[in-house]
């Protein structure tokens, strides 16, 4: 696995996690690029509501492809803050742009240290290797 951002925290079920620079209570999440690949082509997104509670380890939406449908298994638990509207007219930027313009939802942790139980990128890439 080549270019996994570094400043970002990963899931065995394949999500990214980071923190607003701003406010650290606020994770920003998407999926892998290996993830993606998996999946082939997100032809659609189902992301939860803006104030919807979720809970690590559960699904929390769901990403269908040209291949499958898979749920979004969110890694930290609290409220949804935001979701990315970009990808209702362009769900293909979870392919093309995972780490960036892809990104899927935020939440403010309910945990003190949301990315404590994360792993770090070598441990992902040691996972996906």
């Amino acid at each position: 696995m080549t270019n996994l951002p570094e400043e970002l925290r990963y899931s065995e079920d394949h999500e990214w996690a980071v923190a607003d620079g701003t406010d650290s209570a606020v994770i920003r999440i998407g999926i892998t690029a290996y993830a993606a690949e998996q999946l082939g082509d997100i032809v659609y997104v189902d992301l939860p509501e803006v104030g919807q509670e979720t809970t690590a380890g559960e699904a929390c939406g769901e990403l269908e492809s040209t291949k499958n449908v898979s749920d979004l298994v969110c890694p930290v638990s609290g409220v949804v803050t935001a979701v990315n509207e970009a990808l209702v007219d362009n769900s293909a930027l979870v392919n093309t742009e995972p780490y960036g313009a892809g990104w899927l939802i935020e939440v403010r942790a309910s945990d003190p240290d949301p990315l404590a139980r994360l792993l770090d990128a070598a441990a992902y890439a040691a996972l996906t290797a």
